[in-house]
């Protein structure tokens, strides 16, 4: 399936330049076929794989969250990077970053682990491998995500709005030589810790403070804060 048979909302004449390429070709085919043969299943659903996309445009990006790869257990992944549809529980990495906002902001967590309304408030949720097998975490690493959301990357740091990136993990932080964050001259915050999974949450992304460090740089650039808050009336 071309990219330009998906729906990828305002993104789309800003990827037109690479749809033809050789690398981006094989990307898509590659990910055609673990889609239809479904041994292991793929996620996100393929109808789910621009969500981020769809719900936030370049122009309207003010904070990007990134992270690794989808969730990989079923009904999880959704198309946005660590959120999940309303009624799936809370996996552990989303809990730890509620517990984060809470120490942060002082924000109640919500009862459910859905971050559209983050995304409709320009909070781009991307991760750097966009698929991934069942079972099988970072399993689509090196099939070429990493090159296509490098190139959704420099599409935002030509916008001349102010952007906040917001890197957990290792695989995220190398965006900033990759796509060398922060050097075009506009009003840029780089934020970096370890990823809040439960295995490395407790070094370094615990006290990290990102969302009052997100506002504070918006509104010192005369952006409105993003409202982190998650209420339940928002879904």
């Amino acid at each position: 399936m071309p990219l330009s048979d998906y729906d990828l909302g305002a993104w789309a004449p800003y990827l037109a330049p690479i749809q033809d390429l050789p690398w981006c070709t094989e990307l898509l085919q590659r990910v055609d076929l673990a889609y239809q043969a479904a041994d292991p299943p793929v996620f996100p659903p393929r109808e789910d794989l621009f969500t981020a996309l769809r719900l936030t445009s370049p122009k309207a990006v003010r904070c990007v969250i990134l992270g690794q790869d989808p969730y990989h257990e079923m009904g999880q992944a959704h198309g946005l990077s660590f959120s999940v549809r309303p009624g799936v529980p809370v996996p552990r990495s989303l809990r730890n970053i509620y517990k984060e906002l809470h120490a942060d902001l002082g924000l109640t967590p919500p009862d459910h682990g859905c971050l559209e309304d983050w995304a409709r408030q320009g909070v781009l949720l991307l991760n750097t491998v966009l698929t991934v097998y069942e079972g099988q975490a970072n399993s689509h690493q090196r099939w070429g995500w990493e090159r296509f959301t490098s190139h959704l990357i420099d599409v935002v740091e030509t916008q001349p709005q102010p952007v906040a990136y917001v890197l957990w993990g290792k695989s995220a932080q190398k965006k900033i030589q990759d796509n060398h964050l922060g050097e075009g001259g506009k009003p840029r915050l780089i934020l970096t810790s370890n990823h809040p999974s439960p295995l490395s949450a407790s070094r370094g992304f615990f006290g990290s403070r990102p969302f009052s460090k997100v506002n504070s740089f918006l509104q010192e650039h005369g952006e409105a804060p993003i409202d982190w808050s998650l209420n339940s009336t928002s879904i």
